[in-house]
């Protein structure tokens, strides 16, 4: 299936509110650690080769409650800084997932190694019995890569640290879904080069072409 028929197909999603997002979780399994915490912003595109713009009055942050019986992940606390007493005391999961899925709606979702933060929410809307979220993924990292060869960077950090963007509190989810998204806009006039007037559809056509590129 093409990639204009897997768009006709899809269920319909929002082409003008993005939004980019960022997770913590208690490990680096997807597929077994547990999900912490949620912070997204959206990003609002005007359409055509308009630079899309971060609505900071348009975000989401939740810290989800933890059980009393989870095993503590004291190494990783110094990473995410979400603290015992802030686990124990979180958003119970049902209610913080619910509440992020409809904030969401049916925009597209923006993630830098979406992969980690999409398997992490789709494992917990499972587990709260609630319906996956609406919006197709894209993954910043190899719309990065693509748009930009001439930059030798992999990490998030490595872009940030080429376009010096500067992050509060790096590896807390929502210093960190801010920088994501001001990186897309620093990317965005490679991006429209590329694909002019593209939209989200654009970020996806450049990810897809990262597979068909040698290893670097």
């Amino acid at each position: 299936m093409g990639l204009r028929s897997w768009f006709t197909r899809a269920a319909p999603f929002d082409e003008a509110r993005w939004v980019v997002l960022d997770v913590e979780a208690s490990g680096l399994d997807a597929a077994h650690d547990r999900l912490l915490a949620i912070a997204a912003i959206a990003v609002r595109w005007p359409g055509g080769e308009a630079v899309p713009r971060i609505e900071l009055g348009d975000s989401f942050e939740v810290v989800l409650r933890q059980d009393e019986s989870a095993p503590l992940d004291k190494p990783n606390i110094l990473i995410h800084g979400i603290g015992v007493g802030a686990q124990r005391a979180g958003v119970a999961p049902r209610e913080g997932l619910a509440a992020f899925s409809d904030w969401a709606g049916a925009s597209p979702l923006i993630a830098f190694h979406a992969a980690f933060d999409e398997t992490m929410i789709r494992r917990a809307l499972r587990s709260a019995s609630l319906p996956a979220l609406r919006g197709p993924w894209v993954d910043l990292a190899p719309v990065a890569e693509v748009a930009r060869p001439d930059v030798a960077a992999k990490s998030l950090d490595e872009w940030l640290s080429h376009f010096a963007i500067e992050v509060a509190v790096r590896h807390q989810a929502a210093a960190d879904t801010l920088a994501t998204a001001e990186l897309m806009l620093r990317l965005w006039p490679a991006i429209v080069a590329q694909h002019a007037g593209a939209g989200f559809r654009g970020l996806v056509e450049l990810a897809a072409q990262r597979r068909w590129l040698k290893p670097g």
